[in-house]
């Protein structure tokens, strides 16, 4: 029986992580989660990536594999997860994580491969491998500190320390906290992305991904290049078209 399902409405993709009690990690489910992700077509215009039930976004790993670990294996394990999340990361659509309940250790690190994370204000975040005596591995270390600065990330990551959605909200973990249901909020921003052009949101977040390992005039260069190739689409020739005629665009992905 499959642990992660995908549906489209709209164009928008939704993944949903359903392997109770806590939606943890476990082989089947990060295979299943590369193959949906790899698979997600052309003509869906936003991803939400959510998980199962009232408990859990993600709880992390699946810690059943961890007695038998070696060095070796341990490497083999972190750079297949890692890989699955950079594959999300890597989409060419836009990635929200819709988050109620935890999101700790892997579950965490999988928000963080999305691009932006709305959460439940119940909902609780955390790194707490050190308290298993490992480290981060699905790009905890690597991520955290590029989200929110370096002095709060080793913070939390050497004590493994909790943080409720208000305080993960405030130091820029998640980007709305809602009383709602994440996933509809969530489903509410899918909407208004998928109304923008698909061509130029695409290109906005290469521009912005790729202009974060550039230095800011490098970073400008890339952002004029991706405008550059936007002016000779027919999206764009639709989007100032629709403005003047002071209607909806219809755009084309062309």
């Amino acid at each position: 029986m499959a642990k992660v399902k995908y549906e489209v409405e709209n164009q928008i993709g939704t993944i949903t992580i359903d392997s109770p009690p806590v939606n943890a990690l476990e082989k089947q489910v990060l295979e299943e989660l590369s193959v949906i992700v790899n698979d997600i077509a052309e003509d869906v215009n936003v991803v939400i990536i959510t998980g199962a039930g009232n408990k859990a976004f993600v709880a992390g790993a699946d810690i059943k594999d961890f007695p038998t670990l070696t060095a070796e294996t341990g490497v083999e394990l972190v750079k297949k997860g890692q890989q699955i999340f950079q594959q999300i990361a890597d989409l060419e659509q836009p990635v929200i994580a819709a988050i109620d309940g935890f999101a700790l250790g892997g579950g965490l690190e999988l928000a963080l491969a999305c691009d932006f994370r709305i959460a439940t204000s119940r909902s609780q975040f955390g790194l707490p491998e050190v308290k298993l005596g490992i480290l981060p591995g699905y790009g905890g270390t690597q991520r955290l500190p590029r989200l929110i600065g370096s002095g709060k990330a080793k913070q939390l990551i050497f004590s493994g320390e909790f943080l409720s959605a208000e305080e993960a909200y405030k130091v820029g973990i998640v980007e709305e906290v809602t009383e709602n249901s994440a996933l509809d909020e969530a489903r509410k921003w899918a909407e208004k992305i998928s109304k923008r052009g698909p061509l130029a949101v695409r290109a906005a977040k290469k521009a912005v991904n790729e202009g974060l390992d550039q230095s800011v005039e490098e970073g400008l260069h890339t952002e004029a290049t991706y405008f550059g190739t936007l002016c000779e689409t027919e999206d764009k020739n639709e989007g100032v078209a629709a403005f003047f005629e002071k209607r909806e665009p219809n755009f084309t992905r062309k």
